[in-house]
């Protein structure tokens, strides 16, 4: 039976594909866009970093070459002790299992916090937003990173294929919290096409995902999102 953090909600893609999420991981932001925007906005040298839906841990090693201190949290057990085994020689890394509804972590206590696809898509998050409040320390940043579905060709697969997530109501919801978004052009260049069909099954169902497969050629897609920050 697989361990879940109570309270945790299903991911349809990592939770199930772990190993071909870990290459889509590595498809992602492949001229290194994301983490300059971020850092102009906070950097994270010296601070107390909480990735919040760590899953395998694929970003705490980067946050933990500068960082004082990083946090992975998640609620899939399995994932935790592969995030745990990818930084057992990181001594300034330690990984909980949890949820963004119910931290494993102390108030005040985090000057960083990194969500990237994981459970924060706007309207229904307002309970991890609560927690946040709580445990960010004064002059802390917390970004979040969420597909922009008004612009790009993945925005595009992604609007089409879930349309319940509403890029402008995503947007109201928090520039209304006072979040400020900065928007980004990534994009995903994978090494062989196989790669990229296989990313594209897990992200989608099956007849959306053999649709858009049919309908585009390469392995790059120019892919839009929103980083979304707020400072406490």
């Amino acid at each position: 039976m697989v361990n879940i953090a109570e309270g945790g909600i299903p991911s349809p893609n990592i939770w199930h594909h772990p190993g071909v999420y870990e290459v889509e991981n590595r498809a992602v932001d492949p001229d290194g866009v994301i983490e300059p925007a971020m850092r102009a906005i906070r950097d994270w040298d010296g601070a107390t970093v909480l990735d919040l839906g760590c899953g395998t841990g694929y970003h705490l090693p980067r946050f933990a070459a500068t960082a004082r201190q990083v946090i992975g949290v998640e609620p899939h057990g399995e994932l935790v002790g592969a995030a745990q085994r990818r930084t057992r020689l990181l001594s300034n890394v330690e990984v909980r299992q949890g949820t963004a509804q119910k931290l494993p972590v102390a108030d005040a206590s985090i000057d960083v916090m990194h969500a990237r696809w994981a459970y924060f898509f706007g309207p229904g998050c307002e309970p991890g937003l609560a927690e946040l409040d709580r445990v960010m320390r004064r002059g802390g940043t917390a970004f979040v990173i969420d597909n922009d579905g008004s612009r790009s060709t993945f925005g595009r697969w992604f609007s089409e294929c879930y349309p319940m997530i509403k890029p402008a109501e995503v947007e109201r919801f928090w520039l209304s919290r006072g979040w400020q978004r900065t928007a980004l052009d990534m994009g995903w260049r994978f090494e062989r096409r196989a790669d990229l069909e296989a990313v594209i099954r897990i992200e989608f169902k099956p007849a959306d995902a053999e649709r858009i497969i049919a309908s585009h050629t390469g392995v790059d897609v120019d892919y839009a999102i929103n980083l979304w920050s707020r400072t406490y």
